[in-house]
């Protein structure tokens, strides 16, 4: 008698429109990044009686950032020779192929963009903002990867262990089914949600955006990535030439990746509490 494991078999496609697939990725990435970003984004906006026409620049400048710098972010870190080849395929995100690494560095530059076109003020006066509905709209991405059975975790023997039947990546692992894989998408999700938490916590609570500059998304880029950092060790590599990459120096791509980020927030979190004082900013609402 196998184990009991918890057998995943959920249709990615929530339904169809014209011949057309909506995916529940599509709708969990839809809802984080254009309604529940936005509206966390707009109670931020009447707490601080900010101009109400920065925040409309603002959602344009993260949405185009976000979704360039994640499919860029895929082609140059994951498959480069792929796309060289075959660049048309760079347009076809509807295939797969977004990397949380590039869609950072992405909104990065859309926020250097925006600050210096639209509010004029220093880029971390606006990063602090955004950076408090970041995690949950990363946990909403990781949900719609576990609803597509993708990028998961290793083989393991812990109760919670899925059985992701509808994989063909899950059939090459344990092509008997007698054993689960590690919910990784689950547990990324979760540790995303503590760091919304903390983030809106600081944000509400303590005024943090105001008193330091830069804690803010000093704890998004230090939590997010270092918790990538440590479920990357037990998460299924993207890419074969991964493996080789491990057997060098012990990291996968993810993990490579995101040091700088975890390294830059550390900093941005001792910067900001050396220099704690209050930031605010003389700005009229209207």
């Amino acid at each position: 008698m196998l184990p009991h494991y918890i057998n995943w078999d959920v249709d990615p496609v929530l339904f169809e429109i014209f011949s057309r697939e909506i995916r529940w990725y599509a709708l969990l990435f839809a809802a984080g990044l254009l309604f529940l970003g936005p509206m966390i984004e707009a109670r931020i906006w009447k707490r601080e009686d900010l101009k109400p026409e920065w925040l409309d620049s603002l959602f344009i400048y993260i949405f185009v950032g976000t979704i360039v710098g994640a499919r860029l972010g895929h082609v140059l870190f994951y498959d480069p020779l792929y796309y060289l080849a075959n660049p048309i395929k760079i347009l076809f995100t509807w295939e797969g192929g977004l990397a949380s690494h590039g869609g950072t560095i992405g909104v990065i530059v859309a926020i250097w963009l925006y600050s210096r076109r639209v509010t004029k003020l220093p880029m971390l006066w606006a990063m602090d903002r955004v950076a408090v509905p970041v995690g949950i709209v990363a946990a909403m991405i990781r949900l719609g990867n576990l609803m597509n059975s993708e990028v998961f975790g290793r083989p393991t023997d812990v109760p919670w262990g899925f059985r992701f039947v509808r994989s063909q990546e899950y059939h090459q692992l344990v092509p008997d089914l007698s054993i689960g894989c590690h919910p990784t998408q689950l547990y990324e999700a979760l540790a995303y949600l503590f760091v919304f938490a903390l983030c809106m916590w600081l944000y509400f609570a303590r005024d943090a955006a105001r008193r330091y500059s830069g804690l803010l998304v000093g704890v998004l880029l230090s939590g997010i990535f270092g918790a990538r950092i440590f479920i990357e060790r037990i998460k299924v590599v993207q890419e074969p030439w991964e493996l080789d990459l491990i057997d060098s120096i012990g990291l996968n791509m993810g993990q490579l990746l995101s040091i700088p980020f975890v390294v830059l927030g550390l900093w941005l979190i001792v910067r900001a509490l050396k220099r704690a004082k209050s930031t605010s900013y003389q700005i009229n609402g209207n």
